[in-house]
């Protein structure tokens, strides 16, 4: 559940903090000469990865620096500035080779890298896009990942709508990965582990005459994958029948 939102805070302070039109001290004040707006950025990284977004606050984040909380402010406004640089320089963490003359394989590495950056970083599941974070890494990430799609003979309008459908999946399949992950570790139990100890009891409740299709379908993908759902094996069938219909598409345009 998102807990947070993008471009929460004030607009002007976020684009100079994410630009470094103003990296030094935000107010009169004199800065500490051991702070900066790239340090705190990495604390904050830092908390949220080992404990959630929940558990950032500036307090926290100054705690982790060993610097009194008004320290910070001297550099970065508030939480909501703080989280959108968060996640332009989480961003900028993604891989970008170079590209290889296939748009399929262009394309199934950015969803792949996209999958990748929300398991090293899930805390950004946790913040709905309410504004766009228009930071420079963010703008090189879009520019970057257009490029798989730039030599298809598209429109702009549908190179970004293909993008947006293929960053959309990956996101939601990491989502939902997370969250069995995330399930786990609290419960102390796998899924496959849970399935097999309720096995016997949903055996008897799920009546195969009754759901004759619910049944078989269910125990096949349940000894395909060792429990109710394999996230892996959902984001790459996913991919593959977006990029089926993507080739569908371009070429039913010409």
């Amino acid at each position: 559940m998102a807990t947070e939102y993008s471009g929460g805070g004030d607009p002007a302070r976020s684009l100079a903090l994410l630009w470094r039109t103003q990296d030094g001290p935000t107010s009169g004040r004199k800065g500490r000469s051991d702070l900066g707006v790239g340090r705190i950025v990495r604390a904050a990284i830092e908390i949220a990865d080992a404990d959630g977004l929940a558990a950032l606050s500036m307090r926290r984040v100054a705690d982790h620096l060993g610097v009194g909380t008004m320290s910070l402010y001297t550099y970065v406004p508030g939480k909501a500035e703080l989280i959108d640089v968060m996640l332009d320089t989480a961003y900028g963490e993604t891989a970008r080779p170079e590209p290889g003359p296939a748009w399929r394989d262009r394309l199934a590495q950015v969803a792949r890298e996209n999958w990748a950056m929300y398991h090293r970083h899930p805390w950004m599941l946790q913040v709905a896009a309410g504004r766009a974070v228009l930071g420079p890494n963010a703008i090189a990430k879009y520019d970057y990942e257009l490029g798989a799609v730039a030599e298809l003979g598209l429109t702009d309008v549908e190179m970004d709508s293909l993008l947006s459908l293929m960053l959309g999946h990956a996101e939601a399949a990491a989502r939902r990965s997370v969250e069995m992950a995330q399930t786990e570790q609290r419960s102390g139990m796998s899924d496959e582990q849970w399935w097999q100890a309720h096995a016997p009891l949903l055996g008897q409740l799920i009546d195969p005459q009754r759901y004759p299709t619910a049944a078989r379908v269910g125990a096949a993908a349940g000894e395909a994958h060792g429990s109710a759902h394999n996230p892996e094996h959902a984001f790459e069938f996913g991919l593959q029948r977006i990029l089926d219909g993507i080739e569908a598409f371009v070429a039913s345009s010409g």
